[in-house]
């Protein structure tokens, strides 16, 4: 079959019509099918759907009557907490667009993008983590006013007397001014408001702001419509083979971040399921609470997995509920797949996606044929093609790698603000507009595609192309190694020199110079590397996922 010289599609048996909606209607019609289903279990406390929705409609009359209207911008800065549905999904139903700020920003990061975003409100919770930060940036941005939950009233009653008590360190005091209001202020003057008062949205309207380094660098707010991440989260239900099951997802992912919006968040509100949340990933607290609740799915990240199999707890936690799990954001090593398949009997899924195509692209079947290493077949709706590596205006030559883009309605607008970028970001081919990921990858006869790597991360070695995921899948087979990440170092003679950073595993003590002569023994010689360098740990993003770019900024202007 022929499929780097054309647009291909993978058929699949539940390819069916994709349907977008406004996101909010989305959650509306849930509830009114199962206004009683529990929607989200937050540490022992259940929300149920009518619950949320009515907090929500509060929450968008009371925006609206403090000034906030359609198109307004509504930041979003916090963990996984109850709010965190209702601000979005309210601020949506007033005619707003979210932007999701990561509670990790520091004042700088964050007043950053809100100036560049025009938010003017903003929803955060009284964590000393958070409430400081965000009201250093009240005072530099152009931000008006902040909203403030209060995380006790979240638990039950029981655990939010015990933090009010014990951990009061952890708190933050609301202050009592004119621009910083409660949560619960906003929402009292918002109830008995009308949904039939809140303004008419179409699909196409634009929904949500969310930043990302994207495929040219800088961070930049992908535009997504309503019809975008309904559409993926559409498309994600679609492939499900467990759909008429009950589904409870274990939401240990960020929100803030585009896999959990889509994956945990929209998908499982269109499906009507429950969401087993915990404020941030922790390794006790989440097999904790896979013992309580017994989820049926569980979406993360590789170095989420790695974290659960060095537990102690792991082997005593019962996963038997666990139907599939979802890996993506980075690759998953053999190893880890592995071992976790092995320990909770589900199986561990690998799949891609990217901000700007709201989550997801693809995704290895949860049932029968998958290939390991890949990141399986396109998700139904989505196209996919091979650019060539060195000129994006051809596609790739047959049997060659080449720079993945995408087509579908999962695919975002472009860049708020960056009319710069969207030759870049986008190719055309025959009239159609298509998103350059950056990757590079062969897609085979069964339609599974295989990342080779990022086109940005290849080193270029005295005329060589290597891709360092190519090194690292060959370093972290040894034993001893747990995490690797490899970089390209200027070399005067070759232009450019991998090296390796790695962390081990618990138990050894391996030597830098013992893995570089293990490793160079079993890699094309353009591929070796000049050095490994042992270190306790390695940069990470937000999610957990290995950070190149972070280590390059770290190492190469004192080796480089």
């Amino acid at each position: 079959m022929t499929v780097n010289n054309a647009p291909y599609h993978h058929p699949q048996p539940w390819d069916m019509p994709i349907e977008p909606v406004v996101l909010p209607a989305m959650f509306a019609a849930s509830a009114q099918r199962v206004p009683h289903a529990p929607l989200v279990d937050f540490l022992g406390r259940r929300y149920n759907y009518q619950q949320l929705v009515a907090e929500a409609t509060a929450f968008a009359h009371g925006r609206r009557a403090l000034g906030v209207g359609q198109g307004d911008r509504v930041g979003l800065f916090l963990p996984n907490v109850p709010i965190y549905i209702s601000a979005y999904y309210g601020a949506m139903m007033a005619g707003a667009v979210v932007v999701n700020f990561s509670p990790l920003y520091t004042v700088d990061e964050l007043a950053h993008q809100v100036e560049d975003s025009g938010a003017k409100t903003m929803v955060t919770i009284d964590s000393s983590a958070l409430l400081p930060t965000a009201l250093k940036v009240l005072e530099k941005s152009s931000l008006d006013r902040l909203v403030v939950g209060r995380l006790p009233t979240m638990l039950s009653p029981l655990k939010g007397a015990a933090m009010r008590l014990l951990k009061r360190r952890d708190l933050t005091p609301i202050p009592s001014r004119h621009d910083v209001l409660a949560w619960r202020t906003v929402i009292a003057a918002g109830r008995g408001g009308a949904a039939s008062d809140l303004p008419k949205m179409a699909a196409d309207d634009l929904a949500l702001l969310q930043y990302t380094g994207g495929t040219t660098g800088t961070p930049k707010g992908a535009m997504l419509t309503h019809a975008n991440l309904s559409s993926n989260a559409i498309q994600v239900d679609a492939i499900d083979p467990f759909r008429g099951d009950p589904d409870m997802i274990m939401g240990a992912l960020p929100l803030f971040h585009v896999f959990a919006n889509t994956c945990v968040l929209n998908r499982t509100v269109l499906k009507g399921g429950c969401i087993a949340m915990v404020p941030r990933f922790d390794a006790k607290q989440v097999l904790a609470t896979i013992d309580r609740v017994k989820p049926t799915a569980f979406p993360g990240v590789p170095t989420m997995y790695q974290a659960l199999l060095d537990h102690p707890k792991a082997a005593k936690t019962d996963f038997s509920s666990l139907k599939v799990c979802i890996s993506g954001g980075a690759a998953l090593s053999a190893p880890t797949r592995d071992a976790f398949e092995e320990l909770s009997q589900a199986r561990l899924c690998e799949g891609y996606g990217l901000t700007e195509s709201s989550g997801v692209v693809s995704a290895n079947p949860y049932q029968g044929m998958r290939k390991p290493g890949t990141i399986g077949q396109v998700i139904p709706g989505t196209h996919v093609m091979l650019l060539d590596k060195e000129d994006p205006a051809k596609r790739a030559p047959e049997g060659e790698p080449g720079e993945l883009v995408i087509r579908g309605p999962q695919v975002m607008q472009g860049y708020w603000n960056r009319p710069d970028t969207q030759a870049e970001t986008f190719a055309e081919f025959e009239g159609q507009s298509w998103l350059r990921t950056g990757d590079i990858a062969d897609l085979d006869d069964d339609g599974f595609l295989k990342i080779v790597d990022r086109s940005k991360d290849m080193i270029a070695v005295g005329g060589f192309k290597v891709f360092p995921s190519q090194v690292e899948a060959v370093l972290v087979e040894h034993k001893a190694v747990k995490e690797a990440l490899v970089i390209g170092f200027p070399h005067d003679y070759q232009g450019e020199t991998p090296r390796a950073f790695v962390t081990l595993n618990e138990g050894f003590d391996n030597s830098g110079d013992d893995l570089m002569s293990w490793l160079n023994q079993r890699v094309g010689k353009h591929e070796r590397v000049s050095g490994v360098t042992v270190r306790e740990d390695l940069p990470k993003t937000m999610i957990g996922k290995l950070d190149r770019k972070a280590l390059r900024a770290e190492v190469l202007p004192q080796d480089g």
